[in-house]
C-alpha cells in the first residue's frame, strides 16, 4: 500500500470553506493518504501513524521543499511578501 499527497487538500490537510470546517474530510487532517493496488484512497487510521510517521515525514519535507522552502530562515529583504514593502531599509 502506498502513501500519496491527499487529492482534496493537496497534502495541507485543511482547506478554508464557508463552513470553518478545519479539516480535510478524505484526510483527516493528515495531508496524506493510503492508496491500495487498485487506485482507491483511504484515510491512514490513527494506529497506523507510529508505523508510517517516518514516511510521512520524508512526504512532508519533499511537499515544502516542491513549494520553495529550503529551511534557512531569509533576511526580510530576502523574502519575497517583503519586498514591495521594504523602502530602503538596510539594504
Amino acid at each position: 500500500m502506498d502513501i500519496i499527497r491527499c487529492a482534496s487538500c493537496d497534502g495541507y490537510g485543511w482547506f478554508d470553506d464557508e463552513d470553518g470546517a478545519p479539516e480535510c474530510d478524505w484526510c483527516g487532517g493528515v495531508g496524506y493518504v493510503y492508496r491500495d493496488a487498485n487506485g482507491a484512497d483511504r484515510r491512514i487510521p490513527a494506529d497506523d501513524f507510529e508505523q508510517v510517521a517516518d514516511r510521512l515525514e520524508i512526504l512532508e519535507r519533499d511537499r515544502l521543499r516542491g513549494l520553495g522552502y529550503t529551511g534557512e530562515a531569509k533576511r526580510p529583504w530576502e523574502q519575497a511578501v517583503r519586498k514591495n514593502s521594504m523602502r530602503n531599509e538596510g539594504q
